[in-house]
């Protein structure tokens, strides 16, 4: 009995075995293909419990959902001769796994195969643009034409492209070099020519001002001569009108304030004779006892 119940549970369990080996689930985000002794039999891509032949049979499981791509930086010349480094990323599923399996078989060999394709995409759509049709709303119809050329090279592989995006392109450093280098010199340029302007304008004003200059001075000089002329014309009026009123007082005035100059410094040392004429107001405060024509003097 206990025998019996020994091989019952045996078969039971290889029954387990065999079941469990022979059945296997596709999920709903996935699709298989099952082989047997390495070739293809058959494909599964809807979702659900399936039955293979235990080991015979193998099922490789790959993803529906959508995956990533991210390409190598590639350098591209646009029709203007501009070079760029184009950053791009694209997004793919695989949507025949059985052409999937006979060309890539891995995912992981998917980069090798599609990088190359979307940069040759991006090189000859690209070079058909300019920079400035690059940067209009023209951008829209050029991604969609890389994504358009993409296509036609990966269906051969069992692949879709989803999108293909342009993340950021950017000069060469050697270009940026030459583009900095070059607005600096023109830079540099536009400051010398204002520079320029500038002093021209300067020495235009200072021209200007030094003549204006001149010319105020000129008739500063001119008026100033005319007043001082009018005023000794005046004074000789005065003097004279003076002198006619009163000629004994103005040979006094005179004489007084030369000896007011004369002799007002300690230093002053003269040597002259008493009876100069100089002196005549000194023996008499008349100055009399001297001709008439020296008075007058």
């Amino acid at each position: 009995m206990n025998k019996a119940l020994a091989i019952v549970g045996v078969v039971i369990v290889g029954i387990g075995v065999v079941a469990s080996g022979a059945l296997f689930i596709v999920e709903q985000t996935q699709q298989a293909i099952v082989l047997r002794l390495g070739k293809p039999q058959k494909t599964i891509q809807e979702p659900g419990l399936n039955v293979k032949i235990p080991f015979f049979d193998e099922v490789l499981f790959y993803e529906k959902r959508v995956l990533d791509l991210d390409p190598p930086t590639e350098r591209v010349i646009l029709a203007d001769q501009k070079r760029l480094d184009v950053d791009s990323y694209a997004r793919y599923r695989i949507t025949d796994p059985l052409l999937f399996f006979q060309t890539t078989r891995r995912v992981t060999e998917v980069p090798g195969k599609l990088s190359p394709i979307i940069n040759s995409s991006l090189r000859r759509v690209l070079g058909n643009e300019t920079l400035t049709g690059i940067l209009s709303t023209k951008r829209a119809t050029i991604m969609a034409n890389i994504q358009t050329a993409v296509n036609e090279g990966v269906k051969r592989f069992g692949l879709e492209i989803v999108e293909v995006r342009v993340r950021r392109a950017d000069y060469p450093d050697e270009t940026r070099s030459n583009i900095e280098n070059r607005m600096k010199s023109e830079r540099e340029r536009e400051a010398k020519e204002f520079r320029a302007e500038g002093f021209e304008e300067a020495e235009g004003i200072r021209a200007d001002a030094d003549k204006q200059k001149i010319v105020i001075l000129a008739e500063a000089q001119k008026t100033a001569e005319t007043m001082r002329g009018e005023g000794d014309s005046k004074a000789i009026q005065i003097y004279a009108a003076a002198f006619g009123q009163d000629p004994e007082f103005f040979a006094f005035y005179r004489s007084m304030q030369a000896y007011r100059k004369s002799i007002a410094s300690s230093d002053t040392t003269m040597v002259l004779s008493p009876n100069s004429d100089f002196f005549r107001f000194f023996r008499d405060i008349n100055g009399s006892g001297l001709p008439k024509e020296k008075e007058l003097r």
